[in-house]
């Protein structure tokens, strides 16, 4: 990815969607470049995330909390509490599909979003805004579905690259609470890329001690890029 051939816009300054004192910005490759699908890899690599047709990296000027994040997936091994999850829901099917829009995968988006995001203005999302969000004509998106028999409880959406998933977003049964399904839908992504041979599942941000983020760690050993390059946490942590 080189800069004398890639357009790199920065956004406006907006509300910070983690601390409610601070305001945020992002760098955002130029979502009219007509190979966005094979600058997507690369951008991973670079820390880069997918949201919509956008690909995206937090460039504020007061602030560097959001740190890419990737799990190793060869050296990954589930912890107890998240062999247990597994065990929880093995009578769970997980079935790889075509990511879209149809009224089920919706039905259950807006009552995740309801829960989890009330009067926050993402909870009113109707068809359009499901398919601006979620997908890409460029991208190489698939969707995991959670199904306990024909009910659906879950759906990872996830990226599927040249060296590596993208897990982008994943929305759930809220009244599920005590199968763990965010966690569950990690570890199937492991699982995935674990089948397919690709070594990374890039999992965003992470942002030290903040309470949204602080699942992540658990998905060990992780790695974190730095100025210098991608890091092994607990070396980063040091």
């Amino acid at each position: 990815m080189r800069s004398d051939r890639v357009r790199l816009f920065q956004t406006l300054p907006h509300a910070c969607g983690y601390f409610a004192d601070r305001t945020a910005q992002n760098l955002v490759i130029d979502p009219a470049a007509p190979q966005l699908d094979q600058l997507y890899g690369p951008a991973l690599e670079r820390g880069f995330r997918r949201a919509g047709g956008h690909l995206y990296y937090p460039y504020c000027s007061s602030c560097r909390a959001c740190t890419p994040c990737r799990i190793d997936v060869e050296r990954f091994t589930p912890d107890r509490t998240q062999k247990r999850c597994l065990k929880r829901n093995a009578d769970l099917t997980v079935i790889e599909s075509m990511a879209g829009y149809n009224a089920e995968r919706h039905h259950l988006y807006e009552k995740y979003l309801r829960h989890r995001h009330s009067g926050g203005g993402m909870d009113e999302a109707d068809a359009s805004d499901f398919r601006r969000f979620l997908t890409a004509p460029w991208s190489p998106t698939l969707f995991l579905e959670i199904r306990e028999g024909s009910r659906l409880l879950g759906v990872a959406v996830t990226d599927v690259c040249l060296h590596g998933l993208s897990a982008v977003y994943t929305f759930f049964e809220p009244e599920e609470t005590g199968r763990s399904l965010g966690t569950f839908a990690i570890l199937q992504q492991v699982e995935l890329a674990r089948r397919r041979g690709l070594p990374w599942v890039y999992l965003g941000f992470w942002i030290e001690g903040h309470p949204k983020m602080d699942y992540k760690r658990r998905f060990q050993p992780m790695q974190v890029r730095t100025a210098e390059g991608w890091r092994d946490w607990n070396t980063e942590k040091g």
